[in-house]
């Protein structure tokens, strides 16, 4: 299977798991069970935007980084910019925050409320180079709009 054919229904997983739930945190955490699993990745996580900074949410993998001001590594620059971006080699990005010196390529994706607030990113980190592509830019980007706060 393909990457696309993953993400398509990891799609369909994540509607039925979260359709009535109210419980955002409930969400997270299983869509971010569900994307770990099906794709394979080395962790994959949210941070919540909570009194002025990003908190560490439900996640999957090793032990994370609990606080990261706005603006910060590559999380507070997707939360600022409201922006997903896309790091093919972290060591090239200044400013990361190593919270693992094994993690070699990132994705991350800001959630918005129904007002246009960020109100968590969805962080997901990789052992390999360029892992990430537009592909999982597309899928992703359509499962945090899924996550929108009061809209599932």
């Amino acid at each position: 299977m393909n990457k696309t054919e993953k993400y398509s229904l990891l799609i369909e997983q994540i509607c039925a798991l979260i359709e009535g739930e109210t419980d955002s945190v409930a969400v997270m955490a299983n869509v971010c069970a569900a994307i770990h699993e099906t794709m394979g990745f080395w962790w994959t996580g949210f941070y919540r935007v909570q009194n002025g900074e990003l908190v560490l949410g439900p996640f999957q993998g090793p032990v994370a980084c609990m606080h990261i001001g706005y603006g910060r590594g590559v999380c507070g620059m997707a939360w600022k910019e409201q922006r997903t971006i896309i790091v093919p080699d972290v060591e090239l990005f200044s400013g990361h925050i190593a919270c693992s010196s094994l993690s070699r390529s990132e994705i991350v994706v800001p959630v918005f409320s129904k007002d246009g607030e960020v109100v968590a990113v969805l962080d997901i980190d990789s052992k390999e180079l360029a892992t990430f592509d537009y592909i999982d830019q597309q899928y992703l980007e359509e499962i945090c709009k899924m996550l929108t706060i009061g809209q599932h």
